[in-house]
């Protein structure tokens, strides 16, 4: 089930909203969450929810241990072994294939293992609540269903943000009032649910007409004629692929953070923001500043600082920087393009880090087209697993496949979808958002503040179902990490 879906839209959603505002106490409202939460998981994953209730099992008895000792080597070693069952889960389920893979063949029995949706994400989730409590900046949870709840969490589970125990733990267990919050809330998923139905799956499509399926891609039957189509299409063709996919994986990732952040507001939580308009960043250390936040907090404030982070020789923080892109990269998949992917950030910030990025301050709209041209580029070797073909897409975007500039079909292509690239263009923008807020405070002056945020949602909602029936087209890029 994705929220972008008319059972969750219309049943799930309403339902499980309805009965955590009707319950009377918030220990009642928790259960209720978390039977939804497991049920919103077991609907994907039946047999994974096991797993789930496992790791956050082995996370709670851990993290017990940990508080309750007085001796700082016991605690380490607790610590040691928390992360050692979280990392070792994680690495089975997700990296058995690629560790085998450097030694020969991989068996059958490691191909057909399936990867548990959401793993990447409240497996880490997890391990910043061990961690916070050994570092004695949160307290244990004494009931192990807080601990299931804390991790099962429907709104972020599957697909982030990542949600630290310190930052949310006093709404979550504490009390709250989700009646304050349940229009913003609202209002907030709308937004992103519309993202996600009218912008990303228009640019998916988009880009699937051009680069191909990830099905074709992922065909090794396929692949001489794969090559050869990507060899063939035309300069124009291959950048409004791309650009597309540059959109779609934007506008799709951060709907569905929207999305979630909604759902939270709905309760009385408060999720961190995710994004924060990336595209416009002029340099790649600022665009890592603003995309999937979550995810840069975690490497920087568990893995870069507690390595030595920038507090050391300049060779000790490459070599710093050099794990965590590392890192970076195999997290998003257990593929040497994704490997690559981590290893081409680092050397762009690396130059960045040896003088490049004061060059680039002093003329912003280069720095901004700059950082455009690596961040699309890195997404060519993101979407293909296959570096043969990516390899294909690099050189036709040059014109070195011997591909021309354009063609009839290339041109045709453009022209009939340029309104909803602008469109798409624009929303990855703060320009909208500020339109808003100035149409927002002009109502709020006449007094329709109120009809406004109980109209644009249901419009909203409306354009959403009606971008959704009859349509199968509607893929989530961030599912398989």
């Amino acid at each position: 089930m994705v929220f972008s879906s008319l059972i969750f839209l219309y049943a799930f959603l309403p339902v499980s909203l309805l009965v955590y505002l009707l319950m009377p106490t918030q220990k009642t409202r928790n259960i209720s969450l978390l039977v939804f939460s497991l049920i919103f998981y077991a609907w994907g994953e039946p047999r994974y929810v096991l797993l789930l209730a496992a790791m956050s099992f082995f996370d709670w008895y851990f993290a017990l241990q940990i508080e309750h000792s007085r001796k700082k080597r016991r605690r380490r070693r607790l610590l040691f072994a928390a992360c050692a069952v979280n990392l070792g889960l994680i690495g089975y389920f997700k990296y058995a294939g690629l560790f085998c893979s450097l030694f020969g063949t991989v068996p059958e029995a490691i191909r057909s293992i399936a990867l548990p949706i959401g793993i990447s994400f409240y497996t880490f989730q997890l391990l910043t609540y061990v961690v916070d409590v050994y570092r004695k900046e949160a307290q244990a949870q004494e009931s192990y269903w807080n601990v299931l709840l804390y991790a099962s969490l429907f709104h972020q589970c599957i697909a982030g943000p990542i949600v630290r125990y310190q930052s949310i733990a006093d709404e979550l267990f504490g009390s709250r009032d989700p009646w304050r919050s349940l229009p913003s809330g609202v209002q907030r998923f709308s937004v992103g649910l519309a993202k996600k139905v009218v912008l990303a799956n228009a640019m998916g499509k988009l880009c699937d007409s051009i680069l191909l399926t990830d099905a074709a891609l992922a065909d090794s039957s396929a692949h001489a004629a794969n090559l050869a189509t990507l060899s063939q299409l035309p300069v124009l063709a291959l950048w409004t692929g791309v650009i597309a996919y540059a959109l779609q994986i934007y506008l799709d990732f951060s709907a569905y953070s929207d999305m979630a952040i909604g759902m939270g507001r709905m309760l009385g939580l408060h999720y961190s923001e995710n994004f924060n308009y990336p595209y416009i960043s002029r340099s790649v250390t600022e665009f890592w500043r603003r995309w999937h936040i979550s995810l840069s907090g975690f490497f920087r404030d568990y893995v870069y600082i507690p390595l030595g982070g920038s507090r050391c020789s300049k060779l000790r923080n490459l070599f710093n920087l050099l794990v965590v892109w590392a890192l970076t990269g195999l997290w998003h998949g257990a593929s040497w393009n994704f490997v690559l992917w981590g290893l081409y950030f680092f050397l762009f910030l690396m130059l960045e880090k040896l003088g490049l990025k004061k060059l680039l301050d002093r003329i912003p709209v280069l720095s901004n087209l700059y950082t455009l041209l690596v961040v699309a580029l890195g997404w060519v070797l993101f979407r293909s697993s296959d570096l043969s073909l990516a390899a294909a897409v690099f050189k036709g975007l040059f014109g070195l496949n011997g591909n021309p500039f354009t063609n009839f079909a290339a041109t045709l292509l453009l022209k009939n979808n340029l309104y909803i690239l602008l469109l798409s263009m624009i929303a990855s923008t703060p320009l909208l958002k500020k339109l808003a807020e100035l149409l927002s405070s002009r109502m709020s002056r006449r007094g329709w503040n109120r009809l406004s945020t109980a109209v644009v949602p249901i419009l909203l909602l409306l354009l959403s179902t009606m971008g959704l029936v009859g349509n199968s087209y509607n893929p989530f890029i961030y599912f398989q990490f």
